[in-house]
């Protein structure tokens, strides 16, 4: 039997026809589909309901997860541990990360319930959260972690970029920045660019740790999750990790969800007509029909086997410079599992 999915913000942009498209190929599949608000009072849910709709056979499940509120992602995690436990869900084949924050139209940083910058906290480490606390629930045979790319996390490459994307010296200002007297033309769209660039750098120092599992024997094995900390599972080195980067989508609802009005015209006017042409220049602009396949084969591994890193576009390409800063992988590593509110104390209990 095929294991359990679990899709992130699968209300979505990308999530909906990756949601239709794994229930139509994969129908053995378990869906666990989460989303900040599942009531029918939201119009994108009831349009995932909709999909899930098109497939009675289908064995998905809507829960309510807010990923601005790191309690909640503990509270969720416990609960899926508890019902794959007990047999009520198959045991993981895969977590995909697909839910997104960002805010174009403040200025100064935007906070989440817990005190840090909003983009930080949803789009990496409440999905760091919720990805250790579920490691050993996995299938023997191991599984999958995908984690969404961006091209933002690349200096100069990103088409709205005005500041280059940068995980500061001070970890800490990543998720408080400092108040600024002026803040410069382009600073939202740069703290968007640090969310993604903590993502990439984060699924690099995971899979650094996860190889260093030797399956089948379990192995002692320091710098999990902190220098001191050691930990025994067999399955943990089955699993493997990617950061994958969808493409530049043009239909997605990003594009008018806490940004000005101008994208909202850039979009219609000029991204959705032009696609055609638009792509012969660059590829990577799609939308998201054409990029959810991709994402879905490389969450069951259907695509790509056993592989670890980064991918564009469905192919595995190397990340930023700045990403392979293995010292600083290390330091953002420990700060997510800080500020996730994880104890290398509470990890291990959870990896034995």
């Amino acid at each position: 039997m095929a294991g359990t999915i679990i899709i992130t913000g699968a209300n979505g942009s990308l999530a909906i026809p990756a949601v239709a498209y794994l229930l139509s190929n994969y129908p053995d599949y378990t869906a666990i589909l989460t989303v900040r608000n599942a009531s029918e009072d939201d119009a994108n849910t009831t349009a995932l309901r909709a999909v899930i709709s098109r497939h009675p056979q289908a064995k998905a499940d809507i829960l309510e997860l807010d990923l601005s509120v790191l309690s909640a992602v503990h509270d969720f995690t416990k609960s899926i541990s508890k019902k794959i436990d007990n047999g009520t869900y198959p045991k993981l084949a895969s977590i995909v990360c697909n839910a997104f924050w960002w805010s174009l139209t403040s200025d100064a940083p935007v906070l989440s319930a817990d005190g840090y910058e909003k983009s930080v906290q949803v789009n990496h480490i409440s999905h760091a959260a919720l990805v250790l606390r579920l490691l050993t629930h996995f299938e023997p045979a191991g599984g999958r972690i995908v984690t969404l790319s961006s091209e933002a996390h690349v200096p100069g490459k990103a088409t709205f970029e005005q500041i280059p994307p940068r995980i500061p010296d001070d970890l800490d200002s990543l998720v408080k920045p400092p108040v600024e007297a002026s803040y410069p033309p382009g600073r939202p769209f740069q703290r968007y660019g640090n969310s993604k660039l903590a993502v990439v750098m984060w699924t690099h120092a995971l899979n650094r740790r996860l190889v260093q599992v030797s399956p089948p024997q379990a192995v002692s094995c320091a710098c999990f999750f902190r220098s001191h900390t050691r930990f025994q599972h067999p399955n943990l080195g089955k699993i493997n990790a990617i950061a994958m980067d969808p493409g530049s989508l043009v239909d997605s609802r990003a594009l008018t969800t806490n940004t000005s009005p101008n994208f909202w015209y850039l979009q219609k006017l000029v991204l959705q007509p032009f696609r055609p042409l638009l792509r012969l220049v660059n590829p990577a602009i799609r939308n998201a029909a054409e990029a959810s396949p991709t994402l879905i084969d490389l969450a069951i591994q259907q695509a790509h086997p056993g592989e670890r890193g980064h991918f564009e576009l469905g192919e595995k390409m190397e990340s930023s410079p700045d990403s392979l800063n293995v010292e600083k992988q290390d330091l953002l590593w420990e700060k997510t599992l800080e500020w996730a509110g994880l104890t290398s104390e509470e990890v291990r209990d959870l990896v034995q």
